[in-house]
């Protein structure tokens, strides 16, 4: 009996259940319910506040319309304003000239009387004289009159001017039929539509880009403003856009194009056109236009005294025969090492120049600071860096340590990038449009372009934009850094027939 005790007291009736569950039922319900509730309200404030928003803008319609309206009519009043007084400057002009050609008119016709009362006279006394039967009194007047009707005949054509139709205002128009369309055309204005920059049209040199737009309304247009910064890779034009201190503005533009100057070598740039009137204004998309690299030639100062370089100094040549070259510390000076340097020294920007290489099966192009040493091979030092080629190997070199490279023997065209913002030094099969490799480079100094050759000639083009193949680095960052990975392999030193 007490184990039965016991065992009842653990023992929970049906009823005690089914209010527990019903408690927790409740609980969730409760739950549910208040986080809808707490939604619903949240929901029915943003609502208020669309609301609010929307009478406020109610209110600023009606504001607008009544200052619109009242503009309207004051606009007209002073048209209808214009009107009468241009009609009333007409009017007196018309009677001006009224009175002008009826004096002139006057003076003709007392001209025509006056001559007419003379010669009527001496048709009269003419008449006299025919009928004189006196032959001796007859020949004594005859001759005076006769020359008297000669005279006032000759005078006569003189005085008497040949009669104008046009002094009855027959020239005179009055033709608003211009101004009857510019009239019937008015109309509320609005901001006009955005230009569009035409990239096709646009043209650059090193330092300098003209940008071309057109506009759907240029009619319309009171001005253009340009507005430019230097693009730095960043996608969200929105964001860029507003970072106000970094744009430079060229207001009050009145044609469709405009020549930015002073700009950096090499360089990528954004530009918006925005066109404006005095209803508002209207940006045009960006566009990203890039400055071309910096030219140079062969610094002749520079050039190792058994190399020969052309008039123009964009070609050098090896020549044995020793010519007589002052000895300076900018003149490449060592035992076969047959260099020179281009004659800028680059500090920013992004620049791209190619080396036709011809028959050349030695040679060494690259860039190094002014304090690279000139008594031996660009690349065995810490200043500079080159690809090279010797004979059937192709490498690239940097303090003095080589790294082979593939590249085909046919290369005609070497390509050199030398994008000094982000750091990197990179060299192209230009006519196969192939990657060789990229040095990458903590600038500290500026640098000047690099070549050395130990047969053949070489000839430098330089200025150039820089292709489409090797454009737009943040684009194709990720395979060129696969292209780099592809040609990692140990640095090797002492390459044997180099030397």
């Amino acid at each position: 009996m007490e184990g039965e005790r016991d065992e009842s007291a653990f023992q929970v009736s049906p009823g005690r259940v089914s209010d527990a569950v019903m408690e927790a039922s409740k609980t969730g319900a409760v739950q549910t319910l208040e986080n809808n509730l707490t939604n619903l309200v949240k929901r029915n404030s943003e609502l208020e506040n669309q609301m609010a928003k929307l009478i406020q803008i109610c209110q600023q319609v009606e504001v607008n319309t009544a200052m619109h309206e009242a503009k309207l009519v004051e606009e007209c009043d002073e048209l209808v304003e214009i009107i009468r007084q241009r009609k009333q400057i007409i009017a007196v002009k018309i009677k001006e000239s009224k009175v002008m050609k009826l004096r002139k008119l006057a003076q003709q016709m007392a001209n025509c009387r006056q001559c007419l009362e003379r010669s009527r006279a001496l048709i009269t006394q003419a008449e006299h004289s025919l009928k004189e039967n006196d032959h001796a009194r007859f020949l004594q007047t005859a001759r005076n009159v006769a020359e008297r009707v000669a005279m006032a005949t000759a005078s006569s054509q003189v005085l008497i001017p040949d009669v104008n139709l046009n002094e009855a205002f027959d020239n005179f128009a009055l033709d608003f039929s211009r101004e009857k369309k510019i009239l019937e055309g008015l109309d509320y204005l609005t901001a006009p539509s955005p230009p569009s920059i035409r990239d096709e049209l646009c043209t650059a040199s090193h330092d300098t880009i003209t940008v071309h737009w057109t506009s759907e309304d240029e009619f319309s247009v009171t001005s253009y403003e340009l507005q430019y910064t230097i693009y730095t890779g960043q996608t969200n034009f929105i964001s860029l856009y507003n970072s106000v201190d970094s744009w430079m503005i060229v207001p009050n533009i009145k044609q469709n194009h405009y020549t930015v100057h002073g700009l950096q070598s090499g360089t990528r740039y954004v530009f918006f056109v925005k066109a404006i009137n005095q209803a508002g204004s209207r940006n045009s998309d960006p566009a990203r236009l890039k400055t071309n690299s910096q030219p140079f030639k062969l610094d002749p100062k520079t050039a190792h005294k058994k190399l020969r370089l052309s008039n123009d100094c964009l070609t050098m040549e090896k020549d044995e025969s020793s010519l007589k070259k002052s000895h300076t510390p900018e003149r490449f000076s060592s035992t076969g090492s047959y260099g020179a340097a281009g004659n800028v020294f680059i500090d920013s920007g992004c620049h791209y120049w190619e080396v036709l290489l011809g028959a050349s099966t030695w040679y060494a192009v690259g860039v190094a600071y002014k304090s690279a040493p000139k008594n031996e091979w660009s690349g065995k030092n810490s200043s500079s860096w080159v690809f090279s080629r010797c004979n059937n190997n192709f490498m690239v070199r940097h303090n003095g340590k080589e790294m082979l490279v593939e590249a085909s023997h046919q290369l005609r065209r070497l390509g050199v990038l030398l994008d000094y913002d982000n750091n990197s030094l990179s060299f192209y099969d230009a006519m196969n449009s192939q990657h060789l490799h990229t040095f990458e480079v903590s600038f500290l100094l500026p640098v000047a372009p690099t070549f050395m050759i130990w047969n053949k000639s070489v000839m430098i083009l330089s200025g150039l934009p820089v292709p489409d193949f090797v454009d737009c680095p943040e684009e194709h960052q990720e395979g060129m850094t696969t292209l780099c990975r592809q040609q990692e392999s140990p640095y090797v030193s002492g390459m044997k027939g180099c030397h």
